[in-house]
């Protein structure tokens, strides 16, 4: 897979993080793909790393699509329990 590819997915899975757990998170398009593109390198790595299954090749594998999604979910709770909502209603 190419970087474009990655961005893609990153993008992607950060969008479904986002419509997993919505909420109102500072950075509009550009944080939510930031927040999938690493959540999927997160994803990514806890998957080799606790279920020793090698990253696949294939841009349509259901596995890299549930860890990335997965670690965009990982990465979107931490940031939400690290910073909290940043946006206070006034």
């Amino acid at each position: 897979m190419g970087i474009v590819s990655w961005l893609v997915l990153g993008l992607i899975a950060g969008v479904i993080a986002k419509i997993l757990l919505p909420g109102r998170d500072p950075g509009g398009l550009v944080g939510t793909t930031l927040i999938g593109i690493v959540g999927s390198f997160i994803g990514g790595w806890l998957s080799t790393k606790f279920l020793d299954k090698p990253i696949p090749k294939d841009f349509f594998e259901p596995s890299m699509w549930i860890a990335a999604i997965a670690g965009s979910l990982v990465l979107l709770i931490a940031y939400r329990l690290l910073f909290g909502n940043s946006r206070e209603r006034r």
